[in-house]
């Protein structure tokens, strides 16, 4: 599935239209960036929950010439699936 399936599946399933469908799915991917990039949470309960992991700075090497180079710290999202979700993909 992409974000047109999600919208077409979204304004099927609400009886809305699709421009309708494409603002409501926008809003929602635009609130779980706006809260990730806060450094919250965002928790849907059923389904999962979207976080930010920290990842340290760290020494690595290039493969191709066995040089080191500095790895830099960055954040990572991670998502947990809820039971629900678990179970239904079961």
């Amino acid at each position: 599935m992409n974000k047109g399936d999600l919208i077409k599946l979204v304004a099927e399933k609400a009886d809305i239209s699709k421009a309708q469908a494409t603002e409501a799915v926008n809003a929602t991917f635009d609130g779980i960036q706006d809260a990730l990039t806060k450094e919250d949470k965002a928790a849907f309960i059923g389904f999962g929950t979207f976080s930010i992991s920290k990842r340290a700075a760290r020494m690595g090497k290039n493969p191709a010439t066995g040089a080191e180079l500095k790895i830099p710290a960055m954040n990572l999202v991670k998502f947990k699936p809820g039971k629900a979700l678990k179970d239904a993909v079961r």
